[in-house]
């Protein structure tokens, strides 16, 4: 049950791990920077290394969708629901605060 802001679990791993390659579940949590960091990394080096840039985007996100999905309900509420996340915050960092 979301609290706080309102952020589902099940929907911020679901994004990462079928869009982490763009970052929107970045975007969903309140991580902007870091949504844009994947994004850029996505679509420019994607483009520049054709796709080797997007499958590593991907792979961070598809790491961070399922980091997400196994964290437990009250680490995720303390991360996510009871603070803003740091706009430069990864799943995979310790939290900002």
């Amino acid at each position: 049950m979301a609290e706080g802001r309102g952020k589902e679990k099940m929907i911020a791993g679901i994004l990462g791990i079928l869009l982490g390659g763009l970052g929107i579940h970045h975007f969903y949590l309140g991580s902007n920077t870091a949504g844009i960091i994947l994004l850029a990394v996505g679509i420019v080096l994607g483009t520049i290394t054709c796709g080797v840039g997007y499958g590593l985007a991907a792979l961070v996100g598809l790491v961070e969708g399922i980091m997400l999905l196994i964290m437990s309900d009250e680490d995720f509420n303390r991360r996510y629901n009871q603070r803003t996340p740091g706009s430069t915050e990864f799943v995979f960092m310790k939290p900002q605060m």
